[in-house]
């Protein structure tokens, strides 16, 4: 009988409470896996389709299966909706890739998390549609900021990544203004003051602006500063003929 004790797999991974732990790995089957420590044990789930490698109805997710059944309900002109049953099965896979794409933004697999994130993003836009009540919609709605805050770090990471810290800002911001209308297309503005998520955003957009490379003509600013707190009036005026040039160049290339 093969020894079938998780302990032999914990060996050298303790869970560590409040840190997400994350690993690669090649299944027996050949096909890379992510694992997910938890405090009693490992999730492990499947890089590709849906993270528990089922395939519901022969779909690649619930979400797929039903997406399909709108289509046939509309050819026969009925409208579809989602019974209580349908929403707790699609809750419990939203579930599954959160815990994927948490992990993989720990693996930095910044593309696969947008992927995942993506995907249930879509699941709340499709459930916003198709269920007949509102407190059914909220049981997702109300992730959406954070699904919306983790798809906006994916991006920014993988733009940082590439040394394009304009394009990162860029996507930052847009990502802010998108929990922001989302509280406020749900009669909630109030809520942008005490979100999580905007708080996580906006500091890192500050971190970000902090260590964005200076442009040559910011430089020779920054000079100009300091050469009129140290008197030194003839570099002063040097700096400032030179900045009016560079503005006038930098003009008529716009």
């Amino acid at each position: 009988m093969s020894n079938l004790d998780l302990n032999n797999l914990l060996d050298g991974w303790p869970h560590e409470p409040g840190q997400v732990k994350a690993r690669k790995i090649r299944g027996n089957d050949g096909r890379e896996k992510v694992q997910l420590r938890i405090d009693l044990g490992i999730i492990q789930m499947e890089m590709q389709g849906r993270p528990d490698g089922e395939r519901p109805f022969g779909y690649e997710s619930l979400l797929q299966y039903h997406q399909s059944r709108v289509d046939a309900a509309q050819t026969q002109g009925s409208v579809y909706e989602l019974s209580e049953g349908d929403l707790v099965a699609l809750q419990q896979e939203a579930v599954q890739y959160y815990h994927r794409y948490l992990s993989l933004f720990q693996l930095q697999d910044y593309t696969n998390v947008i992927r995942d994130t993506g995907r249930n993003l879509e699941l709340c836009d499709f459930v916003s549609e198709h269920a007949p009540e509102e407190d059914a919609k909220w049981v997702f709605e109300q992730f959406r900021p954070y699904m919306i805050m983790m798809n906006t770090r994916a991006r920014a990471s993988i733009e940082i990544q590439g040394e394009r810290i304009g394009e990162a800002i860029r996507v930052i911001e847009g990502g802010k203004r998108q929990i922001e209308s989302f509280y406020r297309s749900i009669n909630q503005p109030e809520w942008i003051e005490s979100s999580s998520e905007l708080a996580f955003l906006n500091e890192w957009l500050e971190e970000v602006r902090e260590n964005m490379p200076l442009s040559p003509l910011e430089l020779m600013e920054r000079d100009l500063e300091r050469a009129i707190a140290d008197e030194a009036y003839e570099r002063a005026a040097e700096l400032r003929d030179a900045i009016q040039k560079l503005s006038r160049q930098s003009r008529r290339k716009s």
